[in-house]
């Protein structure tokens, strides 16, 4: 017999809350995925994950919290906690190494109370896709360079920043959403557009007309990727924050 899951959203800024009831499993766990996938994009301060009443009826269904706390490390930079697991599975967190990546705490409260620690700061812009959006693009970053005590790290993340969204104006066409955040020992850039497109590195429509566009990117970050969200897609950087 299959097992069913809910999920119930709860956006109760700055922490999402997402409780789940029934059973988890290989067959379930696809539906928990996209859930916190999608509440992730919205880039909460950080994201809670409740297991009163979920039943765990394959301990490798569990993954999938890992896997969601490993891509909320890249982008949007949030923390993942679970909170109140049943016994057994609360066992098998403890044993697996897959999972020890994501803090386990008892009950919502303490849960709640260590997302809100752990939440971090950022900086956000609505820009549109004009010529200007460059120049406000390195003034986010120089602004929280300046607040956050990071003056080495602001000519390399104007760069990176300004040939993303330089990557919308050209290319995308469309209204999107710049973020600057600090999760140590990192700063993490993203933009999110709407268009779904993805962006590659060495792809010659998508680079800027100087010849650097996303290949700069590439050679000045330590990380960086593009994923669907949404209607558009985001497309993530991160730089040693020193």
């Amino acid at each position: 017999m299959s097992s069913r899951i809910t999920c119930e959203v709860r956006d109760a800024s700055p922490v999402t809350v997402v409780r789940l009831r029934g059973g988890l499993d290989l067959g379930t766990m696809r539906a928990v995925h996209t859930v916190l996938e999608d509440c992730l994009a919205a880039q909460p301060d950080a994201l809670v994950v409740d297991l009163t009443d979920v039943t765990v009826r394959d301990r490798l269904a569990l993954s999938v919290f890992a896997a969601a706390a490993r891509r909320a490390a890249d982008w949007p930079a949030v923390p993942v906690v679970l909170c109140a697991p049943p016994p057994e599975a609360a066992g098998w967190l403890a044993e697996s190494t897959a999972c020890r990546v994501v803090p386990v705490r008892p009950d919502c409260e303490e849960a709640t109370r260590v997302a809100n620690a752990a939440a971090v700061p950022r900086l956000r812009a609505r820009l549109e896709p004009v010529a200007g959006a460059c120049r406000r693009a390195r003034e986010l970053v120089a602004d929280a360079c300046a607040r956050w005590n990071l003056p080495q790290a602001v000519g390399p993340a104007s760069l990176v920043l300004s040939e993303l969204v330089g990557n919308v104006v050209r290319h995308a066409g469309t209204p999107m959403q710049v973020t600057v955040t600090l999760r140590r020992p990192y700063l993490h850039l993203t933009v999110v557009d709407g268009c779904r497109g993805s962006a590659r590195a060495g792809s010659p429509d998508l680079l800027a007309e100087g010849g650097r566009g996303l290949m700069l990117v590439r050679e000045l970050t330590q990380r960086w990727g593009s994923v669907p969200a949404g209607d558009g897609k985001v497309v993530w950087a991160t730089l040693p924050a020193n």
